[in-house]
């Protein structure tokens, strides 16, 4: 809730007019009654057509205002809402882009989606709601009462009876719901995961012809979500129909001791009729409290999530220079003897709750947790080239990772032009990149746009980045070359056209380090020779880090590392390694045969 009326003091002008607009018509509202029992009871026995006609048009009137009033309030507190929803959505995803890789990876891609779409839009519903009916079921629960019990006030103690246990039931239920509407949205967790898990994989799923397996893996998250959902909806209710009877029982009563007061005179026949009416507001305000503490409920447990995100820090901090290690020895680019577990980053908080919990990495000093990787240490100089070589899983993405500082190490220190990682600003430190990623994705947009991606790049950069990536060929034969629209994940164009636009994309804006991840995979032989004779001709001052699974894709750097589980089993270049690593050498005469 704190989230909620955080936003609603944000735009506390625009929603205070609105709630006036709305106290107004409310107001207005409760007065039709009265009038209606000044004409019954007091005008249209006088016999006065001038009367009849001018209170009839006095109560026309009012009814029009009230009207009109309650439209306008209702398409404020609907604006209103709308803006705030947009600012959560956007402060939402300005924190998930920021967010450092241990908070990404302890809430979840499938929990942003769902606090990101489905959480901002029960909490869109609740201000929406807390701006009209939070004025108007207030007033008219007690304005209705007030009224009536001014009008006859035995006939108001049927109400007053009534209205406590009616609000007892209320809170109780809605006490209930808020943990129950949590737990729901954290199976809509599940199965978004389920979802854009097949969805992104509906290749793989139709090849293995596994669409059976899919839907019955669906079906059960579904069936665990529906079964929540109706929990919690069944819950919130039980105050409705419990309401309902006593409203009617009420109504019943006020009919049959009303009519009988009438029957002796104490009353007129009008103020039953307008008893009633206020008995029926009355109602109203209680199905409409009722409403709001239900939106409120859902929407109390979908503003925890969101502020649980909201919450997190924006990446790593940034240490002052002076904090930072101090590297041993020169080098551009230096590892020192660094390792790294991905165990205990983030992780989701077993006491409940919604916020993910962050420990303290001393709480783990001494315990024994698997390693990703183990003592790295190397070191380049500016220009030269390191190829990162080794079996699926050894580590390899992890030590760009801590290069660009996307995690921080357990131990060792990472270097950058001689200083620690930890003491540069995030966007000073990956300015100096140019990367490509192994599951890099191509977005819809013309392949301009993918290669420039928002840097505001010169044509000649592009074009020039384009001729080095081995692309430019491809994209001329294409109706509309640069202007070629791309299809999401690039659906629309080959693997290995995908990697050279991306590896485009990485040279566009002259990295100082150019890391190509597993970046040539689906190229032939000769394009991925030429394309890494091209880097070196037109970026000779970037230092180049490769991954890759094929020996003669980095047997021309300057070092090679060669890795298996997270340690460092040969370094030094491709003739040293061929006498002193036997693992490469044995993978080198694999896929080379007698080449060498």
């Amino acid at each position: 809730m704190k989230l909620i009326l955080h936003h609603l003091g944000r735009l506390r002008g625009a929603v205070a007019l609105a709630l006036l607009i709305k106290l107004i018509g409310t107001a207005g509202e409760l007065l039709l009654p009265t009038i209606l029992e000044h004409i019954i009871d007091e005008v249209v026995p006088s016999r006065d057509l001038t009367m009849v006609l001018l209170w009839g048009g006095a109560m026309f009137a009012t009814a029009f205002a009230v009207r009109t009033l309650n439209v306008i309030a209702n398409h404020r507190a609907v604006d209103n809402a709308h803006r705030i929803s947009f600012a959560l959505r956007q402060s939402l995803f300005e924190k998930t882009v920021n967010l450092s890789g241990a908070s990404f990876d302890g809430v979840g891609l499938p929990s942003l989606i769902s606090r990101m779409t489905s959480d901002s839009y029960n909490v869109q519903s609740a201000v929406q709601q807390l701006q009209t009916l939070s004025v108007r079921a207030p007033i008219m629960l007690v304005g209705g009462i007030i009224v009536s019990a001014l009008m006859d006030f035995q006939l108001s103690l049927i109400l007053i009876v009534m209205l406590p246990i009616l609000i007892a039931v209320v809170l109780t239920v809605s006490a209930r719901g808020i943990p129950l509407y949590t737990k729901v949205q954290k199976r809509l967790d599940a199965v978004v995961r389920i979802m854009r898990e097949a969805i992104t994989g509906i290749r793989v799923v139709k090849a293995l012809r596994k669409e059976d397996y899919e839907s019955k893996r669906f079906r059960e998250a579904n069936a665990a979500l529906t079964d929540q959902d109706v929990t919690a909806a069944t819950v919130m209710a039980i105050p409705g129909p419990f309401m309902q009877l006593c409203l009617n029982s009420g109504l019943a009563l006020v009919v049959i001791i009303g009519a009988g007061r009438v029957n002796s005179g104490e009353i007129k026949p009008g103020v039953i009729l307008a008893f009633l009416t206020y008995f029926n507001m009355v109602a109203m305000g209680i199905f409409g409290l009722t409403r709001i503490f239900m939106t409120i409920s859902r929407a109390s447990a979908s503003a925890d999530r969101i502020s649980a995100v909201l919450a997190l820090p924006d990446g790593d901090p940034v240490l002052p220079e002076a904090g930072g290690l101090t590297p041993s020895g020169p080098g551009f680019i230096r590892f020192e003897h660094v390792s790294f577990s991905y165990n205990g980053v983030v992780i989701d908080n077993p006491e409940g709750g919604n916020e993910p919990r962050v420990p303290d990495r001393a709480a783990f000093a001494g315990e024994e947790r698997e390693k990703a990787l183990s003592d790295i240490s190397f070191s380049l100089a500016r220009g030269e080239s390191l190829g990162i070589i080794g079996p699926t899983g050894c580590g390899k993405t992890t030590v760009i990772s801590l290069l660009m500082r996307f995690y921080d190490a357990d131990e060792g220190g990472i270097f950058v032009d001689g200083r620690d990682v930890r003491t540069y600003e995030k966007e000073a430190l990956r300015r100096k990149f140019g990367t490509v990623f192994q599951n890099d994705i191509i977005f819809r947009d013309t392949i301009r746009g993918n290669i420039s991606f928002g840097r505001d790049l010169d044509e000649e950069a592009v074009r020039e980045a384009a001729a080095s990536a081995q692309a430019s060929e491809f994209i001329s034969e294409l109706p509309k070359g640069l202007d070629h629209e791309m299809d999401i994940r690039g659906a629309n164009v080959s693997g290995g056209q995908k990697q050279r636009i991306l590896v485009a994309r990485a040279l566009a804006a002259s990295p100082e380090i150019l890391v190509l991840d597993d970046s040539s995979s689906a190229l032939d032989y000769r394009t991925d020779a030429a394309m890494r004779s091209a880097i070196s001709r037109d970026y000779p001052e970037a230092t180049v880090i490769m991954i890759a699974q094929r020996v003669s894709s980095i047997m021309g750097m300057t070092k090679i590392l060669v890795m298996d589980n997270g340690r460092c089993i040969g370094y030094g270049s491709h003739k040293d390694l061929m006498q002193t690593c036997p693992f490469y050498r044995e993978t080198c005469e694999i896929q080379m045969g007698d080449m060498e």
